[in-house]
């Protein structure tokens, strides 16, 4: 039995969708540490962007500790480990799509976005759209605070 997605679900699961995404975490990693993204905060911000269960319960400000956040909030572990191999399989097509467009770039250092090829305002067909983008940017400048990236996917359970 094949799974039916509605419209909706079918934008926001689309390569082209994926891609704003994991080049909105990298604006959100470039606003707060005005470098070069690594290839693993896009990836996971987009991951987690995706998620309706994580981004209801993202900390008002980046100032939060991952650590404490993730204490007090024990189904972002569990959504994490359910769903991070099933949402990396959606996410990976809208990266390569990104890079391939020229929306990001690629180097040693990491992911950049290449300038003027996505507005920095944030818009979208509906809230939700609005609210996946959103959420994408505050993790991007959000997860690195902790430190190590293999720390950070330690600790949302997921195998770096």
């Amino acid at each position: 039995m094949a799974l039916e997605l509605s419209r909706e679900e079918r934008a926001l699961y689309s390569p082209a969708f994926t891609a704003v995404l994991c080049a909105r975490a990298v604006q959100g990693h470039d606003k707060e540490y005005a470098a070069a993204c690594p290839l693993p905060v896009a990836v996971t911000a987009a991951l987690m962007a995706l998620q309706p269960s994580i981004r209801a319960v993202l900390p008002a400000t980046t100032g939060t500790g991952l650590m404490g956040w993730l204490d007090s909030n024990d189904a972002v572990r569990i959504a994490m480990t359910r769903n991070a191999s099933t949402l990396a399989a959606v996410v990976r097509p809208g990266l390569l799509f990104a890079l391939q467009s020229g929306i990001l770039r690629c180097s040693s250092e990491g992911l950049t976005v290449v300038p003027r090829a996505l507005s920095k305002s944030i818009k979208g067909d509906t809230e939700q759209n609005v609210a996946i983008q959103k959420a994408a940017v505050q993790l991007g400048r959000w997860l690195p605070s902790t430190g190590s990236l293999s720390t950070v996917l330690t600790l949302l359970g997921v195998k770096p």
